[in-house]
């Protein structure tokens, strides 16, 4: 039953307080009759007595404080779900703004979601292909599993995500429907436009739901967005069978929003002002990812963080590091001089990639391949750090020979076009063909048996 509340105690920036309530119920989603402009929306963000806090989702530049109608509807946020949402363009509260008419729904999701059960959740297996060799054959993404991509301003995140969208793909089970869960937060109309025409020309719209908040929509509508295309994820994937891929940009924005609501409400800032509450904050829309037991779907997430100045010890970065499982990491150097996509090997990790790939699921050397890829290339950094004090031309010829190896591990292995999707079949043979400009006796990371098989000496062996 909604209840209609006439006038308004007080306005402080994105919240309103509402005297006099009674019965309202936390999250619980609320209109506000602006006079002569119509209805906005907001939810209840406090309750304190008979006292109501309000987040107003559009803004509130000017509501009346005696002249406004503030009506509790009795429910939480829902969106209209149904399969017609795949290839649909939504704001950030879950509205068609593509111009193709309203949603009809088969059902209505409150967004904030159901926690899952630890008990019932399955243990992720199995790879998504990104045609990324940087990503499939070192920093594996798994299906179920959550991680992030740590890059700069400037850095080009925007460009991978965009790649990304078009090429995954989960080769081993081609006949089951995967789709794409695109959520933009606080980005520029051009970068918007860059994705859905990005999407377009890819021909993989029709596979994509897309969630865009625009940098001059409301920062409240930001901490809705997430929760929108999660809770759409979530339908996807747990009611309609379908393998999902979510990818969040940019949650630097979404942490800003939550700390200026934070101190509009006056609460006590913990580091660099973020509240106190953002690690649990943050795990309600990560843990929203993963595998259910008797369910045939599942919801896999790259939340994307623009790094403020590049520190990753930066709050937002750190916190978000606790709860996924490993991370991407995009290099200004590695930009400055070119390559593309910027992935530093070494700081990059996927912990759950080692139950998922090999045998069975890519292929049996990609384990001590990218192991041994991994010892190589740091290998590499020391040799640099040594021939910058005695010059290269002092180095030792296996030293230089790694320093040949760095050098086309990052032109071929790491740079690939914006356009190119490689196989993993070919990212391995590429990786075994860098490993032959090393002699065999520096491949120690890998048995006798696998370097037998794969490993041939260079000139010999190629990526094809």
């Amino acid at each position: 039953m909604s209840i209609e509340y006439l006038g308004i105690k007080n306005i402080n920036g994105p919240l309103l307080v509402v005297q006099g309530v009674k019965g309202a119920s936390f999250e619980e989603l609320v209109e506000i009759a602006v006079e002569g402009e119509g209805t906005r929306l907001g939810r209840v963000m406090d309750i304190s007595d008979d006292t109501a806090v309000i987040q107003v989702f559009e803004g509130t530049s000017d509501i009346s404080l005696k002249n406004s109608r503030v009506r509790f509807l009795g429910h939480p946020l829902e969106i209209p779900l149904s399969e017609e949402i795949l290839g649909r363009v939504f704001d950030g509260l879950g509205r068609p703004i593509d111009g193709l008419g309203k949603v009809y729904p088969d059902v209505k999701r409150d967004i904030n979601g159901d926690p899952i059960n630890p008990v019932s959740r399955k243990y992720p297996r199995d790879y998504i292909e990104t045609g990324i060799s940087a990503i499939d054959g070192l920093t594996t993404l798994i299906r179920g599993q959550k991680l992030p991509l740590f890059s700069g301003s400037g850095l080009p995140h925007n460009e991978l995500a965009a790649q990304i969208v078009r090429q995954a793909k989960l080769p081993r089970h081609e006949d089951t429907k995967f789709a794409i869960v695109f959520a933009a937060m606080g980005v520029k109309y051009d970068v918007a436009e860059y994705f859905r025409q990005s999407f377009i020309q890819g021909g993989v719209l029709q596979r994509v739901v897309m969630f865009m908040n625009l940098a001059n929509d409301p920062p409240v509508e930001r901490i809705v967005t997430p929760r929108c295309a999660l809770t759409a994820a979530e339908y996807l994937a747990f009611e309609l069978g379908m393998h999902i891929l979510v990818i969040l940009t940019d949650m630097t924005a979404y942490c800003e929003a939550l700390r200026e609501i934070s101190s509009s409400k006056g609460e006590i800032p913990s580091r660099k002002g973020f509240p106190g509450y953002m690690y649990s904050d943050l795990a309600s829309i990560y843990e929203r990812a993963g595998m259910i037991e008797g369910r045939e779907g599942s919801i896999t997430q790259i939340p994307i963080l623009t790094v403020p100045n590049d520190d990753i010890t930066h709050p937002i970065p750190d916190l978000t590091g606790y709860i996924t499982e490993g991370q991407i990491v995009l290099d200004r150097d590695l930009n400055q001089r070119g390559v593309y996509p910027p992935i530093i090997i070494l700081p990059s990790l996927s912990r759950l990639m080692k139950d998922s790939i090999g045998e069975g699921f890519t292929r049996e050397d990609h384990a001590p391949c990218a192991t041994q890829l991994f010892s190589a290339y740091a290998r590499v950094h020391d040799v640099r750090a040594l021939a910058s004090v005695i010059g290269e031309d002092e180095l030792s010829k296996t030293d230089k020979l790694y320093m040949e190896f760095g050098k086309a591990f990052e032109k071929e292995f790491i740079s690939q076009g914006a356009n190119e999707d490689r196989t993993i079949e070919y990212t391995l043979n590429l990786g075994w063909k860098l490993l032959g400009i090393l002699p065999r006796e520096e491949l120690d990371r890998v048995d006798n048996a696998i370097l037998d098989k794969y490993y041939k000496e260079r000139g010999h062996t190629s990526a094809e």
